[in-house]
């Protein structure tokens, strides 16, 4: 009975905290300088006035990558305000509920569910429904066949007798289900996911994952803009990590 109560009290606390976000956003420029007055004036003057106004990266795709940071590090507490904010920039509902699905895997069940659960009051606020929204099985993109076979071959070879279920799984649901999902463009997945990998300092996976995105039509200019605006949202030490091994990709593509 106890632990029933107990479950029941951290549901509420979910959902009050989430609803408390959409009340007090980021913006709540009172509240702040009464803590931070300086921080107060980065907010307003540098991060929504300067950051998000930079060309390279459109307001869209700064949206995306700002959400895709979120839920990376469990930060429920502002994602409804940016929710709000991808939304007006032109994100689809469909795309940030497919996000929310590819980061479960990428950043963990439990930070995939906290999300949900913070961007619930938004969707029902504007009246999202499940008709806006990607069904839970769907008609799959094409698989390019040759590229997965090599990808699928080298994960085996290397990784195949030390977790058989992660390189079974990796194969059958991430790289030929989840990637193949056609409510997230595969150039938005994958900077969702180089995104995510930036933001939790993951930078080992990020070589594979940039030059998909790249080949998917991220260009260099929007890939050195994306580490700009991770800089803030992610901190100035994660980048900073991850500049080398943009870098290098960099070098190595054609030009």
């Amino acid at each position: 009975m106890n632990d029933t109560l107990n479950r029941i009290g951290a549901c509420l606390l979910v959902f009050s905290v989430a609803a408390g976000a959409q009340a007090r956003t980021p913006i709540a420029n009172k509240e702040t300088a009464m803590v931070s007055p300086a921080l107060e004036r980065y907010t307003q003057t540098l991060v929504l006035g300067d950051l998000w106004k930079r060309p390279d990266l459109s307001p869209r795709d700064r949206g995306i990558v700002t959400l895709a940071v979120l839920v990376a590090r469990n930060q429920p507490f502002d994602l409804p305000f940016y929710v709000e904010r991808a939304l007006d920039a032109g994100v689809k509902p469909g795309e940030i509920s497919e996000l929310i699905t590819h980061l479960a895997f990428y950043a963990g069940w439990p930070n995939a569910m906290a999300a949900v659960a913070a961007v619930k009051p938004v969707f029902a606020a504007r009246k999202i429904g499940a008709d806006q929204l990607p069904g839970a099985t769907v008609d799959l993109l094409p698989l390019d066949q040759e590229a997965e076979a090599r990808r699928a071959a080298g994960v085996e070879q290397n990784f195949g007798k030390v977790a058989p279920g992660v390189v079974q799984y990796t194969t059958d649901v991430l790289f030929r289900e989840l990637w193949l999902r056609p409510g997230l463009a595969p150039r938005d997945r994958s900077l969702v996911t180089v995104s995510a990998l930036v933001a939790s300092g993951q930078v080992a996976q990020v070589t594979y994952h940039l030059n998909r995105a790249m080949d998917k039509g991220l260009t260099e200019k929007q890939a050195s803009e994306v580490l700009t605006h991770l800089a803030f949202y992610a901190g100035w030490p994660n980048v900073f990590s991850a500049m080398p091994v943009f870098k290098d990709v960099f070098a190595k593509r054609p030009h």
